[in-house]
């Protein structure tokens, strides 16, 4: 099983491994509060798409397209295939930064991990 969810929430015993999955450290987010098992960073969004993105959803569609073929690179898939497997055998949760819970790198790696879980 695999959920996303901030960074700066409160991490809970339902949340499993807890993956941050940005390229940068969450401003104010101290490694203690984070609790975190793991930082991937090489499945976050390249600085040049995440500074491009700015978290516009106007930019959203094109976002997940660019990003998508970013995470198609041999490094990424690798890291993906990794979560596929323990998210089929425990609850990941992918964490982030971003306020928009709807539009970040999260959602679409999510739905990417989601699909290669039922496959």
């Amino acid at each position: 099983m695999v959920q996303i969810k901030r960074v700066y929430s409160e991490p809970s015993a339902q949340d499993g491994i807890r993956i941050l999955v940005d390229r940068v450290w969450p401003r104010g987010c101290t490694k203690e509060r984070a609790r975190l098992d793991g930082w991937q960073k090489e499945l976050a969004p390249s600085t040049a798409l995440r500074k491009w993105f700015g978290h516009d959803p106007r930019k959203w569609h094109e976002f997940r397209s660019r990003y998508l073929d970013e995470l198609a690179q041999p490094e990424p898939r690798k890291a993906i295939e990794n979560l596929t497997k323990l998210a089929r055998s425990q609850t990941l949760t992918l964490l982030f930064g971003a306020s928009d819970l709807k539009h970040n790198q999260a959602v679409v790696l999510k739905e990417l991990i989601d699909r290669e879980e039922r496959e």
